[in-house]
């Protein structure tokens, strides 16, 4: 039971759209991602995610619409419902999602990752 510094363990990388794993409750990991850019269509086929905004500006584009996140905003990305992130500049996200989410979902892309790392 240690708390956990979000300043702190943003400040420990660098690269964009690599989540990095702070914790982990009831099978949902909670991570930590710095955005910056757009990101690519995707969807989660058995998962929920959310998005918590911690810095900057977000914009979630779905085929139907596009919603802003701001500072302090939460978005619920519904399981199965295809969404693309946008980061004009760096974002600083939390989300929580269930361990055994794909990064891109089904799509394999350079930006995939395979393996996310503790910090």
């Amino acid at each position: 039971m240690n708390k956990i510094n979000l300043k702190e363990k943003l400040s420990l990388f660098n690269e964009h759209w690599t989540p990095k794993i702070v914790g982990e409750l009831n099978g949902q990991q909670v991570k930590l991602a710095k955005l910056q850019g757009d990101f690519i269509w995707h969807s989660h086929e058995n998962e929920d995610e959310l998005f918590y905004i911690i810095k900057g500006t977000l914009k979630m584009e779905f085929r139907d619409k596009m919603v802003v996140l701001n500072e302090g905003d939460v978005l619920i990305v519904p399981r199965g419902v295809e969404h693309r992130p946008i980061a004009e500049e760096e974002v600083h996200v939390m989300l929580f999602e269930p361990a055994e989410t794909k990064h891109t979902g089904k799509v394999e892309h350079e930006l995939t990752k395979k393996e996310l790392d503790w910090i």
